[in-house]
């Protein structure tokens, strides 16, 4: 077999169509319904929702997948495979995706538009600043930010307790450096002194918002719910009474307008908000979504990390606000992941991977099988039909794949799919698509996994019972004391949005496989009320990434024509 060349080289070497008829496909006019960014990217205007409203719903499916290593197992690009491969099957297909924030793009994971043959294009625009979205998110957070200090400057009428003050700021790029700062230094005119932070962009409760709001109203309404501080008597402080939510909502006018764009074979993919699944829902919009089912026959959508995490948030969260619901998931796997939850194996980024992950060894995929069958247990008792699909690499062998196909069918797996789509793109996905397709048909029983009603500390342990598998939680003092709080101040009937590595289903990233007999630790509890969620912390949680010691920024360049080199 031919070597397939890098990702950026395949993106630039194809040859896109004009954006005009990606929207056509999707029976929007290029003309009322677009606003252009150039050929090939175009924002979509909210008003097509009501135009469209009465046209029958698609069907919807999520790609997930198992608790991955730290090199990911392919999701973005199984997402974008199968989109392109319902196409090729005959079906009119539309994929939803994420934004990806330029943190991991010049830190140590890379770009996020899909790999190999299924791609989102342009690759540089996706990868970088697409349309501005998380630049007017940095922009919104820190204009509130701005004013919490200016506040305090001018006599502080909230009577903000300056040791209290939950809103950090935020930059869209990894350095650690910014975790702990102290603003205010200097003279008088400098402003009051007081510790603070930043945290990444991607991690702005205003993302988080911009991805669940359904109108401009909506997300108008929510930004001045927002929680900022609280004042000295305890009493939660809004940025409405901080008169900064109507400038915070101008700023992202632009930003709440899904985009446009195409993968490789012109499927349309619409592109919005961020990931970041371990602290903040890691799902594409509603809005995105709303738009898609309305335009196609089938809206593929990806959760970020393991289903634990990104999709058990899309089903509570998301799909609580969107009231869509799904149809089937998809269940990404890799022959290497499985052999990694032995627990035999360490995988670290850069390095080489060791030589018993890539040679047969069928009992370690057995073994590590466990945490496959624990995410297929996991998507049934949301009464969702699940198909398996093998991100296949080189290595892989047929007695593997076979293993992995007879345990997850006997696992209540519709169909297990081996998907070469990063070598063939949408041919490579075609049996997988089938398979979508059946589970699509097969008769589903959707259902959430707690109501929202119930108090803070019952909707957690659930979580942690039914889905990690936990024997129990344990708070920490200020954990109960925070619940208590927002319990009181009226904020406890939300759906929880768990901060957890995504790396085990235990707080502890070393755990693999399908644990049992652990206690799930909660070391805090935060209310993102603007957002419409509560998340406790589990375990130690880090919200601005650090750069590793040779971060993909080191490669990413111009060449002598202009075109941009190294990325991914």
């Amino acid at each position: 077999m031919p070597a397939i060349p890098s990702d950026i080289e395949i993106a630039q070497a194809a040859k896109p169509l004009h954006i005009s008829k990606i929207a056509e496909q999707l029976g929007l006019d290029p003309e009322t319904d677009l606003e252009h960014y150039g050929k090939y990217m175009a924002k979509i205007n909210l008003s097509v929702l009501d135009r469209l409203k009465d046209r029958p719903n698609a069907r919807y499916v999520d790609v997930t997948a198992i608790t991955p290593t730290p090199l990911g197992e392919g999701k973005s690009t199984t997402t974008v495979g199968l989109g392109q491969a319902l196409n090729l099957i005959g079906k009119k297909a539309t994929i939803t995706i994420r934004q990806p924030s330029q943190g991991p793009t010049f830190g140590i994971k890379g770009g996020a538009a899909g790999g190999g043959y299924s791609q989102v294009i342009p690759m540089e625009n996706f990868n970088l600043h697409l349309t501005g979205d998380i630049h007017a998110i940095t922009a919104a957070h820190n204009l509130i930010a701005a004013m919490i200090d200016n506040h305090l400057y001018h006599g502080n009428a909230l009577n903000i307790d300056v040791h209290n003050i939950v809103w950090r700021r935020v930059m869209d790029l990894n350095d650690r450096v910014l975790r702990n700062v102290i603003v205010g230094l200097g003279d008088k005119a400098d402003g009051i002194p007081r510790q603070t932070g930043f945290d990444i962009t991607v991690a702005s409760e205003i993302m988080a918002i911009l991805a669940l709001t359904t109108s401009i109203e909506d997300l108008r309404e929510r930004i001045g719910k927002m929680v900022i501080a609280y004042s000295s008597d305890k009493k939660p402080i809004t940025a409405e009474q901080l008169q900064a939510a109507g400038a915070a909502t101008v700023l992202l006018r632009d930003a709440i307008k899904p985009t446009l764009m195409q993968t490789l074979e012109n499927t349309p993919a619409i592109v919005h908000c961020g990931p970041f699944a371990n602290i903040a829902h890691g799902n594409s919009s509603v809005l995105a979504d709303m738009i898609a089912v309305k335009c196609s026959d089938y809206v593929i959508t990806e959760s970020g990390f393991g289903a634990d995490i990104g999709a058990e948030k899309f089903f509570n969260i998301k799909c609580r606000i969107s009231e869509l619901k799904p149809n089937a998931a998809v269940l990404v796997v890799t022959v290497r992941a499985l052999k990694a939850h032995t627990g035999k194996y360490k995988i670290t980024p850069g390095k080489p991977l060791d030589s018993n992950l890539t040679s047969e060894n069928i009992a370690d995929v057995e073994v590590g099988a466990a945490n496959m069958v624990r995410h297929l247990e996991n998507m049934r008792k949301f009464g969702v039909n699940p198909v398996v699909a093998i991100n296949t690499f080189s290595t892989d062998t047929e007695n593997e794949m076979a293993a992995i196909r007879e345990i997850a069918i006997s696992a209540g797996a519709v169909g297990v799919s081996v998907a070469r789509n990063w070598a063939e793109g949408g041919k490579g996905a075609a049996e997988l698509a089938e398979m979508v397709v059946t589970a699509c048909e097969q008769p589903n029983d959707f259902q959430y996994l707690y109501p929202v009603a119930w108090p803070i500390r019952k909707k957690i342990e659930t979580i942690a019972t039914e889905i990690y598998r936990a024997d129990g939680v344990d708070y920490t003092p200020e954990a109960e004391r925070q619940i208590d709080m927002f319990e009181q101040n009226g904020f406890g009937e939300m759906p929880i949005c768990m901060a957890k590595t995504h790396l085990s289903f235990t707080a502890d990233p070393t755990v693999k496989g399908a644990p049992t007999d652990f206690r799930l630790p909660i070391r805090e509890v935060r209310a993102s009320v603007g957002a419409g969620f509560i998340y406790p912390l589990c375990g130690e949680m880090r919200t601005m990434p650090g750069l590793p010691s040779h971060p993909a920024a080191e490669r990413v360049d111009l060449d002598e024509d202009g075109r941009v080199v190294g990325l991914f």
